[in-house]
């Protein structure tokens, strides 16, 4: 008989360090990882195997396939916001490409199974598109349907995979003689930036609060790239991958759609540095204005509204702005910068 296990894609990255300790707490010991290079100790330690390879490579997939019997598929790999602009084709063949070959993975698992494969896709606020301040201005806290006109090629990748997660979970092959709909239990949060205590930044437009944090705790010039009046929402790593185990865990009767907001603080850039220096007083930040990368920033929302997230399945942040500082960021990276 083929191995029940959990498979996570991008295992390597900033949320899959933070799920696969997240797992392991909880006791999960059949991880299957998939990195596109080799994965740190931290990783190799908690998870059964991890495969070195791109989720493009339907040979890799095909081989899963054969030898495992997969209940959950967290799909993490991704081209992110910044780099995506520099490569938009690479962008839309590892962002689209890549979720196609595993949404097509998880529906062979489950037609073999014969019960649903749990798919967790990680969506983004970059699925929004506001055309000017102004229109940022007004729009406040857009719901889930609002204003999505994505100006980045990420942004485009985010929401057709949300859309292609859909067509997967509900309408799969519809003119087939046999009903696939309900066999991808298809689950996506669309996440504001993410602020990581463990990893440093790894490319994301978002990335200019935590590269504030890390580079003031390790004495280092850092230029950020936005105004100090730029405002997006932003959440702990610890919080997003709480929002992963709780979302995943709520019965499927128990959700009203398939991708949603969740947000924890939005301070604006200025506004988070005076929090950095309330514990490194000497940080060397400066603003150096990238109008390239503002323009994103500025087409995205400075706050999300993640109501039926709250409503559904019990979403609710552990760290507002205040306890993001004193309870995970700085005992954290105090611990990480004081033994290296």
């Amino acid at each position: 008989m083929r191995k029940s296990v959990v498979l996570i894609t991008g295992v390597n990255g900033e949320i899959g360090h933070g799920l696969v300790r997240a797992l392991a707490r909880k006791g999960v010991d059949n991880i299957i990882g998939i990195d596109l290079k080799g994965v740190d100790d931290f990783i190799q330690e908690r998870t059964q195997d991890c495969l070195v390879g791109n989720i493009l490579d339907r040979n890799l997939l095909e081989r899963l396939n054969a030898q495992y019997e997969i209940e959950a598929i967290y799909h993490m790999a991704a081209l992110l916001s910044t780099r995506a602009e520099f490569s938009p084709v690479i962008a839309h063949e590892v962002n689209v490409d890549g979720t196609l070959n595993l949404l097509d993975l998880a529906m062979e698992q489950a037609q073999s199974r014969g019960k649903p494969v749990k798919f967790f896709f990680p969506s983004s606020i970059a699925v929004y598109g506001l055309s000017s301040l102004e229109e940022k201005s007004s729009a406040g806290a857009p719901g889930e349907d609002d204003h999505r006109h994505p100006q980045t090629m990420y942004g485009c990748n985010k929401l057709y995979c949300e859309n292609l997660g859909n067509y997967y979970g509900h309408y799969f092959k519809r003119l087939s003689a046999k009903d696939s709909g309900g066999l991808v239990d298809f689950r996506a949060i669309r996440f504001p930036g993410i602020i990581s205590a463990h990893t440093l930044p790894a490319g994301g437009t978002s990335d200019f609060a935590p590269e504030i944090l890390h580079a003031a705790a390790k004495g280092e010039q850092y230029s950020c790239f936005v105004r100090e009046d730029a405002r997006i929402p932003f959440m702990t790593m610890a919080d997003a991958i709480h929002a992963i185990q709780l979302l995943m865990a709520a019965p499927q009767k128990a959700l009203s759609q398939g991708v949603y907001n969740v947000r924890a603080f939005n301070p604006s850039a200025g506004e988070f540095l005076e929090k950095v220096r309330e514990y490194y007083p000497d940080a060397k930040i400066d603003f150096v204005i990238n109008d390239n990368r503002q323009s994103i920033i500025d087409s995205w929302p400075e706050d999300i509204d993640d109501n039926k997230a709250r409503q559904d399945w019990g979403w609710a942040e552990v760290h507002d702005l205040e306890k993001a500082f004193s309870e995970y960021l700085i005992p954290e990276i105090r611990s990480r910068y004081e033994q290296s």
